[in-house]
């Protein structure tokens, strides 16, 4: 089993670990310029500055298991733990401090590169007419199918550290390019592994229905069925996710066939979500429906769709990420904030359509298009992704939730996404271990 290499980890900066061994049960870190607290920000609809709950020159006590003890101004924190022999982490400079991110959709464990797919798309070819040429999703899967465990391993292991130095601090992560019950229950062993060694938290997905694979014999319904009646049963058995998704296209499965499955998913105890909306209309209306965590993607969403998903509890996940990748327009998130929606970011990140993978990128990008402010962008990629993955213990700095923080070198918060994704976290907070880039 491959282990975190503390190593490789400190060519990127120093790692510092908090003991069971130190007799100091709390740290108290700081002081930052501000604090970015979101402490009691709603989950749905707009966001202003106010909903920051911004804390000039604050500070953060942290306990040794990881957890937040206290947030508040730094000289009132100072006075109040260095007297109980509080460990002290100081913070030297402008930094402001802001929750982890949280990367809510990715498709990172894949063998093999789509760049003929890119080349092909620059020509004027659109994603049909890429798979029917031998590229798209197929591509993937045959790559990957080839490809060893490690090989897999060590691949996703760069991706998830990668994306460690960028701030986020827990990503969402997909089967899908297995296509069949043999290699769907490998590539989900997998991520199993790479919970159990990853130092970011990864939550993942089965998305054994990204489309019904050409070299399958059968309808639709029979591979759905497929899944349904031995993938869903060993997965339960293994414990190797807890939620279940499906791509509701004309390319993939119809709205009818998705229902079924998903109705059976969450009856045999499993969270659900879906791909929704990306090229045509129907899988939000049917998220909703269902009562899914998320429906993702969102790019062709009627003004139906949005009233349905604001209406609902379901989270809105728009991927930018996809949208510059294909060249196509981004999700209406503004119109689904506006409406009352919950709206979380996520990067998407998958050799195809969102090869850049940079959340903070993403982030600042669909900000501009889509006229979102500050405070909405980034609740979108902490505590209102965390709630699409089913998470309440972090995305927000208070009292009680993980300490998944990150601190960037500006006495200005709006610096985070005014560089678009070129200002990067001096450090990140993980499982009681900061990262220095």
């Amino acid at each position: 089993m491959i282990q975190p290499d503390p190593i490789q980890i400190a060519q990127k900066g120093k790692m510092h670990a908090a003991t069971s061994t130190d007799s100091k049960d709390y740290t108290l870190i700081g002081p930052f310029s501000e604090v970015l607290t979101f402490k009691d920000a709603p989950l749905k609809g707009p966001l202003s500055e106010k909903d920051l709950s911004l804390i000039k020159y604050g500070g953060i006590v942290v306990s040794i298991d990881g957890t937040i003890v206290a947030v508040g101004d730094f000289a009132s924190l100072k006075q109040q733990y260095l007297k109980k022999d509080c460990r002290y982490f100081p913070i030297e400079g402008e930094m402001v401090l802001l929750p982890g991110f949280v990367d809510a959709h990715t498709h990172i464990l894949f063998g093999g590169t789509r760049a003929r797919d890119y080349s092909m798309r620059l020509e004027g070819k659109t994603y049909l007419e890429i798979a029917q040429e031998g590229g798209g999703i197929m591509d993937t899967v045959l790559a990957t199918r080839s490809a060893s465990d490690e090989n897999l391993m060590q691949s996703m292991q760069k991706r998830l550290q990668k994306m460690l130095f960028s701030g986020v601090t827990t990503a969402e992560v997909k089967s899908g390019y297995g296509l069949n019950i043999n290699q769907e229950w490998r590539l989900l062993k997998i991520l199993k592994r790479l919970q159990q060694t990853s130092i970011i938290d990864v939550i993942p997905t089965c998305l054994a229905a990204h489309m019904k694979p050409p070299d399958y014999p059968g309808m639709n319904s029979d591979y759905l069925a497929a899944l349904q009646h031995k993938l869903l049963p060993l997965i339960k058995a293994d414990q190797l996710a807890k939620r279940i998704d499906i791509f509701v296209e004309d390319s993939a499965f119809n709205v009818a066939e998705a229902k079924g499955y998903l109705t059976a998913a969450k009856q045999a105890g499993f969270d659900i979500t879906v791909h929704a909306d990306q090229f045509t209309p129907g899988g939000a209306r049917l998220a909703a429906q269902l009562g899914a965590c998320s429906a993702d993607h969102l790019e062709a969403s009627t003004d139906r769709d949005i009233q349905l998903l604001a209406a609902s509890e379901t989270v809105a996940t728009v991927l930018p990420g996809a949208s510059l990748g294909l060249g196509i327009p981004f999700a209406p998130a503004r119109r689904l904030l506006d409406a009352g929606a919950a709206v979380a970011i996520a990067s998407d990140w998958n050799p195809g359509s969102a090869p850049m993978g940079d959340l903070l990128t993403s982030t600042a990008l669909i900000s501009v298009y889509e006229k979102l402010h500050l405070a909405e962008a980034l609740a979108g990629i902490t505590f209102r992704a965390a709630k699409a993955l089913g998470l309440t213990d972090r995305g927000r700095l208070k009292v009680g939730s993980l300490a998944d923080m990150q601190a960037y070198p500006t006495g200005d918060y709006r610096d985070i996404l005014y560089y678009q994704g070129q200002l990067r976290p001096a450090i990140i907070w993980k499982k009681s271990i900061s990262y220095d880039q």
